[in-house]
């Protein structure tokens, strides 16, 4: 049976699906799924193996073939004064034959990470790491500096490096108001699969809670910040698409999504808890807490965001998501 090349791609790619998950019965799965023949599967496998896109672990058994690519830059030797230095001498060649759409997050957010090492970390070095397999491209930016989310705690005054974490969810954060807008991570991390910075011993991530994201990352507990970012090479998001979800008619940042089971390791309880979130909330004209995640929350710390913050900003539209049976009488409680 022949097959159009688009059919075809097909096949191959949840091939790839099916070796990612392991699953057992590879060959009946991918048979089943398209009303081919195992035999036609074994034809594909053989092709992918040839093409070095994927190896053989043992009978019935493959994996992705992951190439790995390192470059160190140095401040001394000029390599940190231009932002796209980085891109354009060592990453790019490693996106240029995706699609334009993928080239284009890629360009975005690997720009405004190095851009951070430049301008906000004193680092000295920076090392860029570039794993790539025929699905998937991740990137490791790790930097000897100051840690980000001390450089966060310390120029704002917060008191814990948590709570430097927990603003960052917001967006429009920066140590450097007059030459950045802070929106850099906040939409990096939305448009990449993964996005993961490591500081501290402390996680930043919009994935904090699924495994993947974090055993992706090779061990890492040196000085300064890494940031992880990962994304499809096959990826069908658009980067005005992302930005239009979180700005006006007009373009602007109005909007941020503040996924609270990041922010809080239990169920939040306090107005404590809560005026940390409300921080810096009256810069945006819509807030969505997510509350996926989380089995309750406190009295004292729903008062204070639906009531206490909400009278006081009634120009500010507070929409929570994603709250379960406790979570939602506890909204309504409050609000009556």
């Amino acid at each position: 049976m022949r097959f159009d090349q688009n059919k075809k791609q097909d096949i191959r790619l949840y091939i790839l699906e099916k070796i990612c998950q392991k699953d057992p019965a590879l060959s009946k799965a991918v048979a089943d799924t398209f009303g081919i023949n195992q035999n036609t599967v074994h034809g594909y496998i053989k092709e992918l193996i040839e093409e070095s896109i994927i190896r053989r672990v043992k009978r019935g058994e493959y994996e992705l073939v992951t190439q790995r690519f390192e470059y160190a830059l140095d401040r001394s030797f000029g390599h940190l004064d231009s932002d796209t230095y980085a891109y354009d001498a060592y990453f790019q060649q490693h996106i240029s034959a995706f699609p334009p759409n993928v080239r284009e997050i890629w360009a975005y957010a690997f720009s405004e990470m190095v851009n951070n090492v430049m301008d906000h970390s004193q680092a000295e070095h920076l090392n860029l790491i570039v794993f790539q397999n025929y699905l998937t491209t991740s990137v490791l930016i790790i930097d000897d500096g100051v840690g980000i989310f001390r450089k966060i705690k310390e120029h704002f005054g917060y008191a814990t490096l948590e709570d430097a974490i927990g603003e960052l969810f917001k967006g429009k954060l920066t140590t450097d108001a007059k030459n950045h807008s802070g929106e850099g991570i906040f939409f990096s991390s939305k448009l990449m699969d993964r996005f993961v910075i490591l500081s501290d011993r402390k996680l930043f991530t919009n994935n904090k809670y699924e495994d993947i994201a974090i055993l992706s990352i090779p061990a890492y507990h040196g000085p300064g910040t890494c940031v992880f970012m990962s994304l499809s090479n096959f990826s069908n998001k658009k980067s005005h698409e992302v930005f239009d979800l979180y700005a006006s008619v007009d373009g602007g940042f109005t909007k941020t999504r503040i996924p609270l089971k990041n922010v809080f390791d239990t169920s939040p309880v306090s107005r404590s808890q809560a005026k940390r979130i409300c921080h810096r909330l009256e810069a945006f004209e819509e807030v969505i807490l997510d509350f996926d995640g989380l089995e309750w929350m406190g009295q004292g710390f729903a008062h204070q965001i639906f009531v206490v913050f909400a009278q006081a900003h009634p120009q500010i539209l507070l929409t929570p998501i994603n709250m379960n049976e406790a979570v939602t009488k506890m909204y309504q409680h409050v609000t009556g």
